[in-house]
């Protein structure tokens, strides 16, 4: 029996002018596996996201959510179709509290279009959701406070809020634990790993210690294109990802955040 894949990437490919970041990536990843991908930097990590997240349109390729053809269509239709992602820098409302933050993002997916009838007050769905999902991110004490105001994982936490509140079962996380100290990074790896139980997760991220932690899967992207995925021992014990990636034959990878 074949299983239609959460997300499939078929020879994609993108170009800025003459240069082509992105070259040729396959990419299938099953419904509820947890995947990174990892690289160096410039390896065309995040431009391979804004492709799969419809910021950015591939220049030739295919892309497909849950067998379903996404290839070209903007973001906002992307994610009405049950993608969602977050950002390497933090993308709130900063004037607005944490629980307004995260209803915003509960209102599409609870039917509500763009109104002029409706009063965010009266909504008690949005309103449950989101006391649902503070409280699934440990920032309930932090209802009322103005996002601008929290800390720096807590409004990385939040971003994961808003990310998971609307619903979506495909989950792209960029570099969700950058900046983090280790015990905050490590509070980061259990949420994600709660909030996305069930889901599909697809993750960019450089802490190796969180990759080895998290992803079901792993896939290395050099210089655009993928030279190995495979489990986290097959990948830990390939010589050719040791020597493009992590730049010594032979050598274990670090636990800290790589940066070639």
């Amino acid at each position: 029996m074949t299983t239609t894949a959460a997300l499939e990437l078929l020879e994609v490919r993108k170009s800025f002018g003459q240069t082509e970041i992105i070259r040729g990536v396959s990419l299938s990843i099953p419904r509820g596996e947890r995947h990174a991908i990892i690289g160096p930097n410039g390896a065309g990590k995040s431009t391979l996201f804004n492709l799969v997240s419809g910021r950015f349109p591939s220049t030739s390729g295919r892309i497909e959510l849950n067998g379903e053809d996404i290839t070209g269509r903007r973001a906002f239709e992307i994610n009405r179709k049950g993608l969602s992602r977050s950002f390497q820098i933090t993308n709130l409302f900063p004037r607005m509290s944490v629980f307004e933050n995260i209803r915003c993002a509960t209102l599409y997916a609870l039917g509500y279009r763009y109104s002029c009838w409706h009063r965010l007050a009266k909504l008690t769905d949005a309103a449950g959701r989101a006391e649902e999902v503070l409280q699934r991110i440990g920032l309930r004490n932090r209802r009322d406070t103005p996002a601008s105001t929290l800390t720096y994982a807590e409004q990385r936490a939040l971003e994961i809020g808003i990310t998971i509140a609307g619903g979506a079962e495909v989950i792209l996380l960029d570099e969700p634990t950058a900046g983090m100290s280790r015990s905050e990074s490590d509070r980061a790896v259990e949420l994600i790993r709660r909030v996305t139980e069930g889901k599909t997760l697809v993750m960019v991220e450089h802490d190796m210690s969180v990759v080895f932690g998290l992803a079901d899967r792993i896939s290395v992207l050099v210089y655009g294109q993928i030279i190995a995925t495979d489990t986290p021992a097959a990948i830990r014990a390939d010589r050719a990802v040791q020597e493009a990636y992590l730049g010594t034959p032979g050598a274990e990878p670090a636990s800290g955040t790589p940066r070639p």
